[in-house]
């Protein structure tokens, strides 16, 4: 079975990620539901039926944008 880390900055909350790419806090929760072939699979995961957990690379297929971080950070 496959590790992953946490400690990685691949995976978000749901409203972390809705943040870093300057979208309303339920942004990922309502495109998961009404856009979910946005998604790639294994991209999202809902824990409890509260909390989403996303991974970048969801986030750049759902808004077509690419991580915000890494424009901040090429630019430094």
């Amino acid at each position: 079975m496959a590790r992953i880390n946490l400690d990685s900055n691949d995976y978000l909350g749901a409203k972390e990620a809705a943040v870093i790419w300057g979208k309303n806090e339920a942004y990922v929760r309502n495109s998961i539901r009404q856009s979910p072939k946005k998604w790639p699979k294994g991209s999202y995961r809902l824990f409890d039926n509260r909390q989403i957990v996303v991974t970048v690379e969801g986030m750049e297929s759902a808004t077509g944008e690419p991580d915000p971080r890494k424009n901040k950070t090429a630019a430094n």
